[in-house]
């Protein structure tokens, strides 16, 4: 078993970030793949939808808060992007090459996570199994990422680091996590 844990470091911003924190952990074990973010800090001034009563697969939901992980099979371009809403809403997409051939990765039609949002803390895990896009043996490199929009309409971009001259999560030297 593979476990790992992980700190995000926000993108070169202006303005005080100092009270917010992004930390984790991610394993793998054979083809169960775990990932659990915890978001601690004054939360009040964050944008986090409500819980769904339907969550569901959706577009677009890096334009509000969301917790994103890409994977990518070792030395090949091929890679997915998971999006994660606190709502619950979700989706997963392929890509051929960096930004290229985009489209719904049709071989997951579900994805359950567990969201515990609290006053100061909201916690998220999402526990897969990969066998239907990954095989065991192929060994995966992950870039762990997060958007945080703010209530006033501002918005952070937050990873394990940033390779780019401007946030990019898709850059495949931003994958530096093996498991």
């Amino acid at each position: 078993m593979n476990n790992q844990t992980f700190s995000l470091q926000p993108f070169a911003s202006g303005e005080s970030l100092a009270n917010l924190e992004i930390t984790g952990n991610i394993s793998r074990n054979i083809n169960q793949f775990s990932i659990s973010y915890t978001f601690t800090g004054d939360l009040k001034e964050i944008a986090v939808a409500p819980p769904s009563n339907t969550p569901s697969r959706k577009h677009q939901l890096w334009e509000d808060t969301c917790f994103e992980f890409f994977l990518g099979i070792k030395n090949s371009q091929q890679y997915w992007e998971f999006n994660l809403s606190p709502a619950g809403h979700w989706n997963v997409y392929r890509f051929d090459g960096y930004r290229q051939g985009m489209r719904e990765e049709t071989a997951l039609t579900i994805l359950s996570f567990d969201v515990r949002n609290q006053t100061d803390k909201l916690v998220l895990t999402l526990n897969i199994d990969l066998d239907k896009i990954i095989s065991p043996e192929q060994i995966i490199e992950v870039a762990i990422t997060t958007v945080i929009k703010y209530r006033d309409d501002g918005i952070t971009y937050w990873a394990l680091t940033h390779r780019g001259a401007k946030p990019d999560f898709h850059l495949r030297d931003s994958f530096i996590l093996e498991l």
